[in-house]
């Protein structure tokens, strides 16, 4: 098979490169999978510099999520849930490859009429914000959502979900061409977190200037958002894509009575499986309504391991929107 290894840490994604490697051998408990599309991650930046709290032992090959075609199913059990043949999308170390080895919990049915680009961006972001908002915030009808970083692929989760359940979305965004696909996704307005008094902004925005109901913050913006959070709203955190964790002013939680959450989507699965298969199939339902479709980027094709490189690149400075995913053809095309 063709992959991503990596043998040693690296200064960035411009120094992986793309191997041949022989085919997986799957444990009797595994899938054996084709790619047919992998998605890239912000984490999947850290740990191929060696600064992920997951770090495989070396060598590993790069990339977590993706969708293809079952090829061969686990020996230990005679009635496995997905057949060879059906179409799958999931995330397990080792995505950055024509080949892939995964356990079934890994894994979920592609939705009818989703095609393997979108359907590879979709086990990571898509659950993460079903959980913030639903899960944890209690998103309804006639809410308030402020949501950070909205054209990102979290954040553009997060703006159909809320439209989904009745609320009105406020994005942030850092640029024109960010606002339009925020509102090409079904926000109501967009904001400029770049700019000095968006807090105001957003407050003008709500009912009576009363603040929004919700914050979704993926970046790292509870300080600021508690400015133009209403009483007893709740703020739920979701990263840290700005770099820094914050340190927070509780006197102001504490005035507005304002809910602090956090969100750790991947414990869900140890900690809580039975909310694990409740925000899948509240997804899956707003899949089948027509109420949530995929994010990929579209403003520049990635097909090939070789483009792998460059969607990180420029997933690194925040040059993309959505989930960049790049399309893995099983057969090299000879170029004469």
């Amino acid at each position: 098979m063709r992959a991503i290894q990596v043998a040693e840490y690296l200064s960035g994604p411009q120094n992986l490169k793309v191997s041949y490697l022989p085919d997986p051998t799957p444990s009797p408990d595994c899938y054996l999978i084709a790619v047919h599309a992998t998605a890239t991650n912000f984490f999947d930046l850290l740990q191929i510099r060696g600064k992920y709290q997951h770090q495989p032992p070396l060598p590993w090959i790069s990339g977590s999520e993706f969708a293809g075609v079952i090829l061969a199913t686990p020996s230990d059990r005679p009635s496995p849930k997905y057949k060879k043949g059906e179409k799958v999308f999931g995330a397990s170390q080792g995505a950055y490859a024509t080949k892939i080895c995964a356990k079934e919990e890994a894994l979920r049915a592609m939705p009818p009429g989703w095609d393997f680009l979108n359907a590879a961006g979709l086990m990571v972001t898509a659950p993460t914000s079903f959980a913030a908002l639903v899960t944890r915030a209690g998103v309804k009808k006639g809410d308030y959502v402020l949501v950070h970083a909205a054209a990102g692929g979290v954040g553009l989760a997060a703006v159909q979900i809320a439209k989904a359940f009745g609320a009105t979305v406020i994005a942030t965004a850092g640029s024109q061409r960010k606002f339009e696909i925020a509102k090409k996704y079904g926000a109501d307005y967009t904001v400029d977190y770049n700019r000095d008094g968006w807090t105001e902004q957003v407050n003008k925005l709500t009912p009576k200037g009363r603040g929004v109901d919700i914050v979704f913050d993926p970046v790292g913006m509870v300080n600021n958002s508690l400015k133009c959070t209403a009483w007893s709203g709740r703020i739920v955190v979701i990263g840290f894509a700005a770099g820094n964790i914050e340190k927070v002013a509780m006197n102001r939680v504490l005035l507005k009575n304002v809910s602090l959450v956090g969100l750790h989507w991947g414990m869900y699965a140890k900690a809580e499986p039975e909310t694990t298969e409740n925000v899948w199939k509240g997804l899956f339902q707003l899949i089948k309504e027509g109420k949530f479709r995929g994010t990929v980027y579209t403003d520049q094709d990635f097909t090939g391991l070789e483009m792998v490189s460059k969607a990180l690149y420029m997933l690194g400075r925040r040059e993309t929107w959505g989930k960049v995913v790049v399309a893995v053809p099983q057969r090299v095309q000879n170029k004469l």
